[in-house]
């Protein structure tokens, strides 16, 4: 599905990015982890065309995607999401949902009045829980609303790769709970990345975890794997017992 290899970044002489070799398989939730600065959010930013390496090569699904615009990966079938909300506040929930699932008509046609909702849109709603909100406006939704929104939206985009940023920041322990469930029947038709530094979010929905540290893949494996892996309790769990531990 994506293959990431000997990728780098230089900002101002400086390696955000350092010989990055990633693959992740159709079907797979993987989860990226790192200390800030590590290239997390570099490494989305290049899959998504937002950034173009200096070097190195990002294939998906057989295509290249170094050079392509933003708007032509969209259109290859990947989604992110970004740290700050991107909804339109003004719009209600299915306004919202609606325009993303749009984004490949003619631009002539999003004036044109539309009858119904699309099945795309109908499913984006069912599968993040926001039926009865449906006609609400967006900006009246909890911080953990907005969030499954953003996720729907992209969702009605129809992609085969999602991009998910720290999409449980800021969230209530109920809200991580409804969002890991949420990703994990997501993952059971797309490929799902996810950037994350909650680590209890991680033990109870992650399957394989990558881990970046210094522009660099450090380790790779379950979470288990990593979490005991010496050089990971140095440069981002710390030494401390119960960072480490097996908690539920």
């Amino acid at each position: 599905m994506l293959e990431l290899r000997d990728v780098q970044v230089v900002f101002d002489g400086f390696r955000a990015l350092d010989g990055v070799d990633l693959t992740v398989p159709e079907g797979e939730l993987r989860f990226l982890i790192g200390p800030n600065g590590a290239g997390k959010t570099t490494l989305i930013d290049v899959i998504t065309g937002l950034t173009r390496p200096a070097s190195g090569s990002v294939r998906f699904g057989g295509d290249d995607l170094v050079g392509r615009k933003e708007h032509q990966i969209v259109r290859l079938g990947v989604g992110r999401t970004f740290q700050t909300s991107v909804v339109f506040e003004e719009l209600t929930v299915l306004e919202n949902l609606d325009l993303a699932a749009s984004f490949r008509k003619p631009l002539w046609s999003l004036t044109r009045r539309r009858k119904g909702v699309s099945e795309a849109v109908e499913e984006a709603l069912a599968r993040t829980g926001l039926e009865e909100l449906a006609g609400s406006s967006a900006g009246v939704l909890s911080h953990g609303q907005r969030q499954w929104l953003e996720i729907g939206m992209l969702l009605a985009q129809r992609p085969r790769l999602l991009l998910l940023d720290e999409p449980v920041a800021g969230m209530s322990k109920d809200e991580r709970e409804r969002t890991g469930e949420l990703l994990t029947q997501i993952a059971d038709d797309h490929t799902v990345i996810v950037v994350e530094h909650d680590m209890d979010f991680l033990r109870r929905h992650a399957s394989k975890v990558t881990v970046l540290h210094e522009g660099k893949v450090l380790v790779e494996g379950s979470v288990e794997q990593v979490s005991a892996d010496p050089r990971v309790q140095e440069v981002y769990l710390g030494r401390r017992q119960d960072a480490v531990g097996n908690r539920p």
